[in-house]
């Protein structure tokens, strides 16, 4: 009997909608979302995580600088750090996650 090989890491594919365009993008569950967030924005045009964004405070005389990414995304309605993988968040194959342009108030 032939046996195949067990798929250690399955891949789940993620369908990401921005704008009224949806991708979908093949990740490990163990993947850090700072990469698929990385690699969806660059699909869909925008500056992946290079905006430099500087933010002075007049009042305490400092300066903040920070990089951030031109997107922000959601599931199932809550906010997705770069830092979580879709195993955290028990996603399954062909979930979807919306992603927003991101806002700030100078």
């Amino acid at each position: 009997m032939s046996q195949e090989p067990e798929d250690v890491k399955p891949k789940l594919n993620l369908n990401i909608a921005f704008d009224g365009t949806q991708i979908t993008v093949k990740v490990k569950a163990n993947m850090k979302f700072a990469k698929i967030f990385e690699a969806a924005e660059k699909r869909f045009g925008k500056d992946p995580g290079m905006m430099m964004v500087v933010l002075a405070s007049l009042l305490f005389q400092q300066l903040h600088v920070s990089a951030i990414g031109t997107l922000r995304f959601t599931y199932e309605g809550n906010r997705v750090q770069p830092t979580q993988t879709p195993a955290e968040l028990e996603m399954e194959d062909g979930d979807q996650i919306d992603a927003f342009l991101q806002q700030f108030d100078l």
